[in-house]
């Protein structure tokens, strides 16, 4: 059973910081399966299994650094990532910082240790072609293929995440102006745009919109029975077509529109902090990543195009 203590800081990352339940469930998975190998050590993780352990404020009371540090190499030695034993570290320092903060704690066991050092990937993008080839997919024809359409369309037209586009409202929309008004990570709330392509898609769809069911909410996107999307749905959709239009690529997901979104917005000559507004980022260091992928366009073009190159 999860101690209240742990609940209360569930609830204050919810209430206090409005995270998302997904990122909630993430938190409190990774204090469980830190309270399960401060109780079990190694034996916490066996194989491919995991041994179960409710997250425990007073197992996490009695940790010390050395514990801190033994288990995110553990984490590693079994196979999990210098990426995952960073996230992980991060919430049992977002736990700790708690507890100390409300009193409820003296020290934080986890303040003085290093996050591992992550491999900079730069983000996979698709080239110009590959979207137009990619938004050419759908069956025009059905109301499920006008959809399909307005989703690929927008995703790349705005760069908004799946999670948004799937809770994307009808009055959220101003196809006149181009606008959709969006909320955010954290429940901010950003204007995104619309291009010509998107706005025309979107308009075909909703014409039809009806046609799935007659839905009787006001979501943007449905299904084929009229219920809402989901996150994974949007994925699902994108994923489809990418199996038909390029076998044998590695996965092209909402995301890969929303980094090629930015990519390409650079690469037309967008300052870096009107793309930061378009994406919601809240630092500019994570939008200064697309600029190191377009470096790397620009030099690949000069090593094809310059005749020294």
């Amino acid at each position: 059973m999860i101690s209240v203590e742990i609940l209360q800081f569930v609830n204050y990352l919810k209430v206090e910081r409005n995270y998302s339940g997904h990122t909630l469930r993430a938190y409190l998975h990774d204090l469980e399966q830190f309270c399960a190998y401060l109780k079990f050590g190694v034996k916490s993780f066996e194989g491919d299994s995991e041994v179960k352990a409710a997250a425990s404020f007073s197992l996490l009371a009695k940790a010390r650094p050395i514990d801190v540090r033994a288990y995110l190499a553990h984490v590693q030695v079994k196979g999990g990532t210098p990426r995952t034993a960073a996230r992980k570290l991060a919430s049992i320092r977002a736990a700790y910082r708690y507890f100390v903060r409300r009193g409820m704690l003296e020290l934080n066991p986890s303040e003085a240790i290093r996050s591992p050092k992550l491999a900079k990937h730069l983000p996979e993008v698709l080239s110009i072609p590959e979207v137009t080839k990619l938004m050419e997919a759908p069956d025009l024809t059905t109301p499920l293929g006008k959809r399909d359409k307005a989703i690929l369309e927008t995703l790349y037209s705005s760069g908004i995440r799946a999670g948004e586009l799937a809770q994307l409202k009808i009055s959220d929309v101003e196809l006149d102006r181009g606008l959709v008004r969006v909320l955010g990570k954290r429940n901010k709330e950003r204007i995104a745009h619309l291009g010509n392509y998107a706005i025309q898609a979107l308009d075909e769809y909703l014409r039809v919109r009806t046609q799935l069911r007659n839905p009787r909410h006001g979501l943007v996107f449905v299904n084929f029975r009229g219920g809402s999307l989901t996150t994974r749905s949007v994925q699902r959709v994108v994923e489809r077509y990418v199996r038909m239009l390029f076998p044998g690529r590695r996965m092209v997901s909402p995301h890969t529109l929303r980094h090629t979104f930015a990519t390409h917005m650079l690469d037309g000559g967008a300052d870096l902090r009107v793309v930061q507004e378009m994406l919601g980022h809240e630092s500019l260091s994570s939008t200064q990543i697309y600029t190191h992928v377009s470096i790397d366009r620009l030099k690949e073009v000069y090593r094809v195009a310059h005749p020294h190159a």
